[in-house]
């Protein structure tokens, strides 16, 4: 069976011990100081992970009106992955040093791209560490592949334009820190606040102290309660630029609540343009 979800540091070890055939991507960033995560991988990373960065190959172009992280075409994400040897039976792993709020990105995009087995390494290099794992600083040179074959898409969206007729029919979940949420800060985006309707969901709620992502049935029962009896795929996911809403999406694909969409525009474009509304509270 493949991995879909996460996967543990003991169990990367044991497919990586069997020689099993695997694309390990680090996907660490930072906000603040968008080099900060490629730094930290030309330092010392996965044995033989490859890296994509957030800004560079994880979005496309931005307009000013679509956001901070767009989503680039398709083809060229698809084009990205095969230069990294991805295929249709490739056994993907993601890993991030930030309790995968941005690894859980490059997840969401393989799944959009129609790629199944793809899991995020559940605790990231910490977890790898604390298993007995080792860093390496060497860059790996991955036979490259064909661009990956367009599939039909595992990972439903929807748009500003479809969203905004249906505030207050859908479930909207923000995953953002709850003073952003509620417009006290607004560290990133010109105008500060949320999508009216919106419910918060601070993406670290999925994780127990040691960084890893809670079990499932705790999962389910957290995301049970917010969609109050709402069905799955009537459920929409944002943040400030459609990265970290993408660890709720993984949150609940591992607690088998299956199918929930995400807005990739997020706040970041929602409040780009001032007609649309804004709540604060």
């Amino acid at each position: 069976m493949p991995y879909t979800t996460l996967i543990s540091a003991e169990a990367l070890r044991a497919e990586v011990a069997r020689g099993a055939t695997l694309v390990i991507i680090d996907a660490s960033f930072d906000l603040a100081d968008p080099s900060a995560g490629e730094r930290s991988y030309r330092e010392g990373h996965l044995p033989g992970a490859c890296y994509l960065h957030l800004d560079r190959d994880l979005s496309g172009e931005k307009t000013g009106l679509n956001g901070r992280h767009p989503l680039p075409p398709r083809e060229r994400f698809a084009a990205t992955v095969g230069a990294l040897g991805v295929t249709p039976q490739t056994q993907v792993v993601v890993y991030d040093r930030q309790q995968a709020m941005f690894a859980a990105r490059p997840w969401w995009m393989l799944r959009w791209l129609g790629h199944e087995a793809v899991a995020v390494l559940d605790g990231g290099v910490a977890a790898w560490l604390e298993a007995g794992g080792t860093l390496d600083d060497r860059l790996p040179q991955p036979p490259p592949q064909p661009p990956y074959p367009m599939r039909p898409s595992l990972a439903p969206t929807v748009d500003a334009s479809a969203l905004a007729p249906r505030l207050g029919q859908v479930r909207l979940i923000d995953a953002r820190a709850p003073e952003r949420f509620r417009g006290e800060v607004e560290p990133l985006d010109k105008q500060a606040g949320h999508i009216p309707g919106a419910l918060n969901r601070f993406f670290k709620d999925n994780l127990a102290a040691d960084g890893r992502f809670k079990p499932p049935a705790q999962l389910r029962t957290d995301f049970e309660r917010l969609l109050a009896s709402r069905p799955v795929d009537e459920v929409v996911h944002q943040c400030g630029s459609g990265a970290t809403a993408c660890h709720n999406i993984l949150a609940m694909e591992a607690a088998g609540l299956h199918g929930s969409r995400l807005y990739p525009g997020s706040w970041s474009e929602w409040s780009a343009d001032p007609a649309r509304p804004v709540a604060k509270g």
